[in-house]
């Protein structure tokens, strides 16, 4: 119990836990977007740079082609001047030209000249459709990153509210269902990811209340039954204690004796067929049927049913190396109850898996008269021949369970539903292998 606690309070840990990682999901997104707004910011002033080289470059083009006069300094935004060296410039003016101005300068030889090109960079510079542009891109990309921060905010909000806070409401049944306490029903909502389980798990808990319920009654019934018998016994009990102490001292031993005791012998066997009627009863009670099964007759098709158990149990004997055959043959329309139909075959496959040698289980379909029975067959079955009789009587476990755990229900169940369901079930050892048929009347 201390265990089944601690699982809820983890629960509860983990809410917080994801509450925590949902706190630091949050923080690190915002880093993200302040690290790409500094990221656009110095990309864009990347951009300025490099636009003022590419005017530079064409400026300097112009002039090898064209000459210095033939440049139109109002088509490039950055470039604010061009100044030339003349060949016979004096020292002064070697250092104004390379030394001088406000703006930003490239120097450039060409063709035996030296060209000063002045340039401008930043925004001032920039013409207003470039401007526009940098303030449209940074918009859209901080627009784009918070629609990206919206739509995780709400991813997380529904894994909260539709999947871990439902979840965290029915933790707590299973537990209280182990204690033996039957709390009152989950309400079922239209979250589709826990309908189907909140319903199992109301249905476990009506059937363990009924189950409760029939156990109370069955012990009430036979406390009941002890008192009444038990009272009556004592009658014929004390009537046959007073005939025996009488005849053991003789007490009938004047005239006419033998006829006395000859009564006296007569009522000593009523009273032990009243007790006898009394003990007749109460191993007619004992052996009532003790399981409430019932069976609901519908129809189904005999490919869904071994499909089914196909499924269930396919992956788990690839996982135990145990070749697994299915032979289908051809499909009909069963009469029985769908629920009880897989409970008997997988009772019967529980079987072949414990107590077979792991190697082989096949399933196979035949068809006689009306019927259609599907054999589970496994090898190395070791249950002696003389024993087969026993194995669908209640309580009987066969002398090779060894250490298994086991009731000796499983193929009485098996047998009992059946019947329910105008069908049987009987087995047989073949050689080393134990087939066991189930049979389904078709419709």
């Amino acid at each position: 119990m201390g265990s089944q606690g601690g699982r809820i309070e983890s629960v509860a840990m983990r809410m917080k836990g994801f509450r925590r990682t949902a706190g630091i999901w949050t923080g690190a997104l915002a880093v993200i977007i302040i690290a790409v707004n500094v990221l656009l910011f110095f990309c864009v002033a990347e951009d300025e740079n490099r636009a003022y080289r590419v005017q530079i470059n064409r400026v300097e083009q112009i002039i090898k082609e064209q000459g210095a006069a033939s440049v139109d300094i109002g088509e490039f935004a950055n470039i604010s001047g061009i100044r030339v060296l003349s060949r016979g410039a004096g020292e002064e003016e070697k250092i104004r030209f390379f030394a001088g101005g406000e703006d930003e300068a490239a120097i450039r030889y060409i063709d035996g000249v030296y060209y000063r090109i002045d340039w401008r960079n930043g925004p001032i510079a920039a013409s207003g459709h470039q401007n526009h542009f940098k303030a449209e891109l940074t918009i859209w990309v901080n627009v784009v990153m918070a629609v990206m921060s919206l739509l995780l905010f709400a991813f997380l909000l529904f894994i909260k509210n539709k999947i871990l806070s439902p979840f965290h409401e029915v933790t707590k049944m299973p537990y209280e269902l182990a204690k033996g306490n039957l709390p009152g029903e989950i309400k079922e909502n239209k979250n589709r990811y826990f309908a189907r389980f909140i319903w199992g798990l109301n249905l476990l808990r009506e059937r363990l209340e009924a189950q409760t319920e029939k156990e109370l009654a069955l012990q009430r019934e036979q406390k009941t039954m002890i008192l009444s018998v038990s009272h009556d016994i004592k009658t014929p009990l004390s009537a046959i204690k007073l005939y025996a102490k009488a005849l053991s001292r003789n007490l009938y031993d004047e005239t006419g004796a033998v006829d006395r005791q000859k009564e006296i012998g007569d009522k000593i066997c009523q009273n032990v067929e009243v007790i006898e009627n009394f003990v007749a009863h109460i191993v007619a009670a004992s052996g009532q049927d003790f399981l409430d099964l019932t069976v609901e007759n519908k129809e189904f098709y005999l490919d869904e049913l071994l499909q089914e158990i196909d499924s269930y149990y396919r992956e788990k004997l690839s996982y135990l190396q145990t070749d697994f055959e299915v032979r289908r043959g051809s499909n009909c329309l069963l009469k029985g109850d769908w629920e009880s139909s897989i409970r008997v075959l997988q009772n019967v496959m529980e079987n072949a898996i414990k107590y077979g040698d792991g190697k082989q289980i096949k399933i196979s379909v035949s068809e006689e008269e009306d019927c259609k029975l599907i054999t589970v067959s496994n090898s190395g079955c070791d249950l002696p021949k003389e024993e087969m009789p026993h194995i669908f009587e209640s309580f009987w476990r066969g002398s090779n369970v060894g250490n298994r755990s086991g009731s000796g229900l499983g193929l009485y169940i098996c047998r009992q539903l059946m019947m329910k369901m105008d069908g049987d079930i009987f087995a047989r050892v073949a050689g080393d292998r134990m087939e066991v048929t189930v049979v389904f009347r078709m419709v």
